[in-house]
């Protein structure tokens, strides 16, 4: 299964609403939060901003957090401002803007005859959309590595939202350079039995330094012995649901895919499997912590109805790749990681993001009125 869908990873309408509505949620938002005895990052949202989306925390304290489910108690979390920006600083836009003067003037480097040529999908708001500022914010974070750290260098972008065609024609033909963006497993990793899916991506592809982390939550019925489960190993014998397009690698590493007595459903929509999980059709729903909120805000559910396990994640990387064969690949993908690194380091990254996800939250709210 090569096509990667990305589906909306934003802050659901719900909760923008919350975040804007009354005070009992500004109480933690924007500020500097301890991780006391007992919290999880879920709990932790829904203090702050009356969601269990916790995607905006983790993207604000990813050099922190190595595992959602294990916070340590003591641990200092800062919690993001309504609009993204982080408490005590700037805000997005000033360190965008900062960042753009700073490199205003700077000439266009001619260390390649021809632009590098780049693609990605479109309609995957807020990561890939031909609509919001910059093309969304893994484009806009794509397009400005090649700006930063001295780089300067010409490109073009595309929108192609076929994406099996990016890895099976456009990138190995040589009509692009550079795909934006996919979850690449673990290449090092030969514990386990790689899928034909892990196999092309470990094998024909090269890729980038991690670009953004997303992480996947798994989600059962309240009652469920899944719903308590403390590791991988008891979730054996469930029926998984993970949407259509979206890839598994994380549940092979984890020894999920490898017992007989496992069951993988793949229908098209999060709703689906949700409603599988509800109806018994399925014991275990898994995917994008911010996509549950949002599909739970939808159907109308709450806690009462499903409920994330605590101690089971994984996380996945999305990289920008390049197909072997592309004899300036590799050089593509240093100057990438060169620009992200500064990026990182001058905060510009949390800021696109932070700036594309309120860009997205208030096309939501603007719809919802």
């Amino acid at each position: 299964m090569s096509q990667l869908k990305l589906h909306n990873v934003v802050m659901t309408s719900a909760a923008v609403i919350a975040l804007s509505a009354g005070a009992a949620a500004a109480q933690q938002a924007c500020a500097n939060y301890t991780v006391e005895d007992g919290d999880t990052m879920a709990s932790i949202a829904i203090a702050a901003y009356g969601t269990s989306n916790y995607q905006p925390i983790f993207n604000a304290n990813r050099e922190n957090i190595s595992n959602p489910n294990a916070l340590t108690p003591g641990l200092s979390l800062v919690l993001p401002c309504e609009d993204g920006s982080l408490p005590n600083g700037q805000s997005a836009r000033d360190i965008i803007e900062a960042q753009q003067e700073r490199y205003a003037n700077s000439s266009t480097n001619s260390a390649f005859k021809q632009p590098i040529k780049l693609v990605t999908g479109n309609g995957w708001a807020p990561f890939a959309d031909e609509t919001l500022n910059g093309g969304g914010f893994i484009t806009r974070v794509g397009t400005t590595t090649l700006q930063r750290a001295g780089n300067n260098e010409q490109y073009s972008i595309s929108f192609v939202d076929d994406w099996n065609s990016h890895i099976e024609t456009l990138l190995p033909l040589g009509a692009f350079d550079i795909s934006m963006a996919w979850n690449i497993p673990d290449c090092t990793n030969r514990s386990y039995e790689w899928s034909w899916e892990t196999e092309v991506r470990c094998t024909q592809f090269h890729a980038s330094a991690p670009v953004y982390d997303i992480v996947f939550g798994f989600y059962s019925l309240p009652e469920s012995q899944f719903a308590s489960a403390t590791s991988f190993e008891d979730l054996h014998g469930a029926t998984i649901c993970r949407m259509e397009g979206w890839p598994l690698h994380d549940l092979e590493q984890e020894g999920l895919l490898r017992d007989d007595t496992m069951t993988v459903l793949q229908p098209a929509t999060a709703r689906e499997c949700l409603d599988a999980v509800i109806t018994g059709t399925a014991d275990v729903a898994t995917f994008e912590v911010q996509l549950f909120a949002d599909a739970m805000s939808q159907m109308g559910l709450n806690t009462n109805d499903i409920v994330e396990n605590p101690y089971v994640s994984t996380l996945s990387a999305l990289r920008f790749i390049t197909h072997r064969s592309n004899p300036q690949g590799k050089k593509y993908l240093a100057l990438m990681n060169k620009g992200l690194n500064e990026m990182r380091e001058t905060g510009e990254w949390y800021a696109i993001i932070s700036d594309t996800l309120n860009e997205h939250n208030e096309r939501l709210l603007e719809a919802i009125n």
